[in-house]
Formats: structure tokens, C-alpha cells, sequence
């Protein structure tokens, strides 16, 4: 049973991933872009985390943790860069 919902919640992820990719294509401001990407990094987590459970492999948890911080970090500064016009002061 648990392997039928890995499946479904893999499928619906994975779905959620592509509606980000083409919200980031198709977004008319950047602020939608970049809401869009910053929930592309959410749903990417959620698929190494329903990996490593599918696998039994605890570096999918680590790797998730690294991501969920590159993720932070990148969205962090995407919004910097578009209210001031640089990154570094």
C-alpha cells in the first residue's frame, strides 16, 4: 500500500514541478517567476525526500537539507537583486 502512495505522491510532485516550469516561462512579472521557482525548490525537496523513502537511502535526506538551503539562499538574493539592483552592498 505504502508503495502505491509513493507512486501518487511522485506523480503529483512531479506534475507540481512542470506547472512551476511553465509559470517560470510564462510568468508576466518576475515576481511570479521567482515565487515560481522558489516553490520548483519545495517540490524538488519533496521528491528527494519520497525518493530516499522509496530507495531506503539516507543520503537523499542530506542531499534534500543542502538543496533546501541553496534554494533559501538563491531565492533570498533573486528578491534583493529585484528591489535594490544589487546583490552585495
Amino acid at each position: 500500500m505504502i508503495t502505491y502512495a509513493l507512486i501518487f505522491a511522485i506523480g503529483s510532485f512531479s506534475l507540481g514541478l512542470l506547472l512551476c516550469l511553465w509559470r517560470v516561462i510564462k510568468g508576466p512579472r518576475v515576481s511570479d517567476r521567482i515565487l515560481a521557482l522558489d516553490t520548483m525548490t519545495v517540490n524538488a525537496i519533496a521528491l528527494l525526500i519520497l525518493l530516499g523513502i522509496a530507495l531506503g537511502s539516507p543520503i537523499f535526506f542530506e542531499v534534500s537539507m543542502l538543496f533546501a538551503l541553496v534554494g533559501f539562499v538563491s531565492t533570498v538574493s533573486y528578491c534583493r537583486f529585484l528591489l535594490r539592483g544589487d546583490i552585495i552592498e
